[in-house]
Parts: structure tokens; sequence; C-alpha cells
């Protein structure tokens, strides 16, 4: 349908999204222990969120601080609230906690509730608290407000912008809800939005800037190239800026599982067009189970594309999240 057929349902749905907020702003939400730091967006993935999650669960461990991740699991197959094993599938735990998993050392736990998964991640810490510094990341939280949270950090696409509320458009909530945030995430070349933002947003909220690099291990002239996350575009064209050459290009749904047909049929793409490898994202690539890997490795290798993100100013990044880090006593 196009936008203005759905009109009438955005209108519902913003509707529903004001009635919901106006709902947790009466009522108080769960509070944990240990300070929570949210990490979200207003839109349907793409944003970046998981690879900031993982920078600043980096960082945090370097200043001394002891994160850990609370996380959804968006699509797991199980509905407990447990802690993710790195040497996991992405179908028990779900594709980006497992990513976060593996690339940490930080304990990532997953569950449909954060504070049950808060809780946990807690009982597991050995009674850290004050003198450890014990930190809790939420992923994907700005609106799970179930749970308390001591900063709102919110991951913006120059997208986001121009886009509509659900079902029209990619917003789960308006431009208006950025009143939440305590700090607005841009990237590097997105810097000039700030100024536009700050009507949206209340006077102490803080700008970061991000740079984002995409990596391979090794060059690659002729690759398959393939993905299922929610802007592909972005991610093929980090390929050619990268200097990768690539002969095909397939996309599939953003969290797609990968079945035994879709890697024959990649298989089969690669062996035709004369590839010298598959290129996927880090994403991706933790749902490729054992026997999909040896599948395509008959063909070519499976190289995967590492996207990383580098705060500008972590010194005043760290100052806003040093702000939020005071334990609250049980």
């Amino acid at each position: 349908m196009t936008p203005l057929l759905l009109a009438p349902l955005e209108l519902v749905y913003g509707s529903v999204i004001r009635a919901r907020n106006a709902r947790f702003d009466r009522t108080p939400a769960l509070r944990l222990r240990w300070p929570v730091i949210s990490i979200g967006n207003l839109s349907l993935g793409g944003a970046g969120k998981t690879p900031l999650v993982i920078c600043l669960a980096r960082l945090l461990q370097r200043e001394g601080y002891h994160p850990d991740v609370l996380s959804r699991g968006y699509g797991r197959s199980r509905q407990t609230v447990e802690r993710v094993d790195p040497a996991g599938s992405a179908e028990r735990f779900g594709d980006e906690p497992l990513l976060i998993a593996r690339s940490t050392t930080v304990p990532v736990y997953v569950g449909a509730s954060r504070y049950q998964a808060g809780l946990l991640a807690e009982s597991e810490g050995g009674g850290r608290g004050v003198h450890l510094q014990g930190v809790h990341l939420l992923d994907d939280g700005f609106q799970h407000r179930q749970l308390a949270r001591d900063l709102d950090i919110v991951v913006m696409h120059r997208s986001d912008l121009q886009q509509r509320l659900l079902p029209a458009g990619r917003l789960r909530e308006p431009l208006a809800s950025l009143r939440r945030a305590g700090v607005i995430v841009l990237r590097h070349e997105d810097a000039e939005l700030a100024s536009t933002l700050r009507v949206h947003v209340r006077p102490e909220c803080r700008f970061w800037l991000v740079r984002r690099t995409l990596s391979l291990p090794v060059p690659l002239r002729r690759a398959v190239a393939f993905c299922a996350i929610a802007r592909p575009a972005e991610f093929f064209d980090g390929l050619a800026a990268a200097g990768v050459g690539v002969v095909e290009k397939i996309r599939f749904r953003d969290h797609h599982r990968y079945t035994v047909a879709d890697i024959d049929r990649l298989a089969e793409l690669g062996r035709r067009v004369g590839c010298d490898a598959f290129v996927t994202t880090a994403k991706d690539e933790v749902k490729l189970d054992a026997a999909m890997r040896l599948r395509l490795n008959t063909v070519a290798p499976v190289q995967t594309a590492a996207l990383t993100v580098e705060i500008e100013d972590e010194g005043a990044a760290l100052d806003d999240m040093r702000k939020s880090l005071i334990v609250t006593a049980p």
C-alpha cells in the first residue's frame, strides 16, 4: 500500500503511541540496583545500535566499569531469560545478542523482560556494586519503558527526519519523543543535522558524533555479497567504498534466518559467476552454522565485513555517561 492509503492507520498508530507514552509517564518503571544506559532509536532497524553497544561496552570496560548487555533477542526460539553463550546459536539467543557476546567479553542476557534479565545479571555479578561499578547497557531500549533507565542514548539516521509513523513509514515513535533522550548520536557525515534536531530535544541533551568503518581481512575482486539487514544498500555501498568488487548482491529481509535452500542458492550463484568470496555482515555471519559455512566454502571462502563505530570525542561521551552511573541502593 502507498503511504497515502495507510495514512488513517498511521493516525491510529500515533494515537496508540501517545496513549502508551502517557501511561508510562504516569507509572513508575521497574528499577534495577545498577544504573541502566539505554541505546535505542526511533525507526525500524538500520540505525547502527549494535555497533554502538559494542563500542560502549568496550569503552566502559577500559575505564574500569563492569558492563553487561540486556537484550530482547529478537526472533529467538526460547522465551526463557538466560545468559548468552558465545558458542551458541542465533536461533536460541538472537543474532544481535550473539554478535555482541562474540565481539566483546561482557556478559549478555536475553529475555522479553529486560528487568528479569537485569536481575539475573545482578545475581550472577557476585554482589557487584559501588566499588566494582556494575552497569547495564539496554540494547534497543528506547521503547522498552517498563525498565527505568538513567540515560537514554538515541541513534538517529538521516532518513528518520523524513519518515512517517508506522505503518505508512518506518518510525516507531514521532520525533517529539526525542524529549526523553539525554544523548543523540549522529554519524560524522550527518553532523549538520544537530541544528535541525535541537528543536525536538531538551536543552541539556548532548550530541555525539561517530565514525563508522567497514573493514575486510583480505581484498576481494569478485565477491557475492549477501545480507539480511534493514538497510542493505548501505552495506553494499560500504563494500564499494572499501574497494570490494561485487559481482552479485543478494538481499534478504531483516533478521532472516538462513535455510539450506538459501545457502544452496548462494553457492550455485557463486559457482556460476566464478566468485572469489562470499561476503556478508557480522550480524549475518553469526547465523551461519558449520554446515552452511562448509557448503559455501566448497565454492569460495566466506568473509565478514566488520563494521566498527568510534565516538569522535570519547572523553565527552564518558563524562556524559559518568553523570548517570550512580548505583541506586537496593
